[in-house]
């Protein structure tokens, strides 16, 4: 979507203000022994209590308040009765409705005891992230935004997942601009503009380059050893410095 009023953005901020404290209150409440079907649960009931509907669900029919993915699972992981093991990388990604709007966010994180491969991994996305957020504004190059991913994976280390892609959100969990590419495309010449709604989420791999769909439909998994981490935001573009709308 395009912002076109104050409503919007406070619109926007409120369910991203929301999301955001899902992700936090499941962090929180996260334990080893745990199922990933009563994480999901805690983010569900906290979601419901405050006025806001899983995106998902509602609009794909997923089987699931959030997705959670464990290890080699990358993406769009199905709540369920796998227990979360001692060492474990995480990845919770919550997105959400209310009063007609969308935000979108996800968050990568291990479980004692700390891997320090895994703690930098997912440090180093979040740091990525934070990197392109911070160069974004009206009439910069939507094909930057892939630039800025692929240089600084390169600089860490680290592969980015190429088939994972960030999305205009806002007014539907996923529109236009659709597949915003996490590695440069010079065929792209779309521009950014002010008002625009998009995620920015970088997927950083110690190995794959690319995920693979499993039989169940939904879980999105690397094809060999490595992990990879995500971190999501929803932002709205401006003449300046982004807002981001899912904090907490």
């Amino acid at each position: 979507m395009t912002v076109g009023s104050q409503k919007d953005i406070d619109g926007l901020k409120e369910i991203g203000k929301i999301v955001a404290m899902t992700i936090r209150e499941m962090k929180r409440h996260a334990r080893v022994g745990m199922t990933t079907l009563e994480l999901d649960e805690i983010g569900g009931q906290f979601l419901e209590k405050h006025g806001a509907v899983p995106a998902p669900k509602t609009t794909y029919n997923f089987p699931g308040n959030t997705c959670i993915s464990i290890n080699r699972e990358i993406a769009h992981g199905i709540p369920g009765n796998r227990k979360i093991q001692p060492g474990d990388l995480l990845n919770i990604d919550v997105s959400a409705e209310r009063g007609g709007y969308f935000a979108d966010a996800g968050h990568s994180f291990p479980m004692p005891p700390y891997n320090p491969s895994l703690t930098r991994l997912c440090q180093y996305t979040h740091n990525t992230m934070m990197k392109v957020i911070s160069s974004l504004k009206h009439g910069v190059k939507m094909n930057e935004i892939g630039r800025m991913i692929q240089i600084e994976a390169e600089k860490g280390g680290y592969t980015v997942i190429q088939n994972l892609c960030s999305h205009g959100v806002g007014k539907s969990l996923h529109e236009a601009p659709k597949e915003i590419l996490p590695v440069y495309n010079k065929h792209d010449k779309r521009v950014l503009k002010e008002g625009m709604v998009i995620t920015i989420e970088p997927f950083l791999s110690t190995g794959a380059g690319y995920v693979v769909e499993q039989s169940d439909g939904w879980t999105l998994c690397v094809p060999d050893d490595s992990f990879a981490a995500q971190q999501e935001h929803t932002i709205i573009i401006t003449k300046h410095q982004p807002i981001i709308v899912t904090v907490a």
